[in-house]
């Protein structure tokens, strides 16, 4: 036997020997056996997040038309500038008349209403007698027409929206400018006050023919559809 061969076999007993001493221990403490019996935990698992980036289209929103759905609002009338006649909007019996509707009426009664401008009075007839005399107004500026013309509507109180108020009475006879003038009773602001109180005998109104409260009511009373209407200077 050579002698490095005796020599070589003591290292290789020790290596060997170094070898299973390093084994031995590690497969002892894997094992779930001899984890139980030492008492070693045996590392919890953690779990792997899986994830990835996904490509979702945002959802957008779109307004309702709001223009589709707001009501149209009409445009408010325009008040004629420099007219100076009573317009009939309504009344709490009888309905306004328009321009046109009143058909010029075949009278064959005795009555006869006489309004001189220029005494500022009205002269009531009923067969060439004279009924009633009553001071009157007419229209500042020489608003009231001349000329002869009938009875063509009859309102126990007509409004005029221009200026707001009441017109007791109303005997419309003409049109001007697409609004009815005539003779009523003196008007009643909305604050029941009496416009011109105390101002008959001159020129007042807007192109009407003005009377006193009752004058007006016994004419109204009197009058028919078709009585004629003289108004001169």
């Amino acid at each position: 036997m050579s002698p490095n061969r005796h020599n070589r076999f003591p290292l290789l007993l020790i290596l060997c020997l170094l070898f299973c001493g390093g084994i031995v221990p590690f497969a002892i403490t894997a094992s779930p056996v001899s984890a139980s019996i030492f008492g070693t935990m045996t590392p919890t698992a953690t779990q792997e997040n899986l994830w990835a980036y996904a490509d979702v289209p945002k959802p957008t929103y779109t307004p309702a038309n709001i223009a589709d759905s707001v009501p149209t609002v009409a445009a408010a009338p325009t008040e004629t500038t420099g007219s100076m006649v009573m317009e009939i909007v309504t009344d709490t019996q009888f309905s306004a008349v328009s321009q046109g509707s009143v058909p010029v009426t075949s009278y064959g009664g005795s009555k006869y209403i006489l309004v001189d401008i220029s005494e500022q009075h009205m002269y009531v007839f009923e067969s060439d007698a004279l009924t009633y005399s009553f001071v009157a107004s007419t229209g500042i500026k020489n608003s009231t027409r001349v000329g002869t013309f009938q009875v063509q509507t009859k309102l126990p109180n007509a409004y005029a929206s221009t200026w707001s108020l009441w017109m007791p009475n109303w005997l419309g006879i003409y049109y001007s400018s697409g609004l009815e003038n005539g003779i009523h009773a003196l008007p009643i602001l909305s604050n029941g006050a009496t416009l011109w109180a105390g101002f008959l005998g001159s020129p007042v109104s807007y192109g009407c023919v003005v009377l006193g409260t009752y004058e007006s009511q016994l004419l109204y009373d009197w009058a028919e559809l078709g009585t004629p209407v003289e108004i001169r200077w």
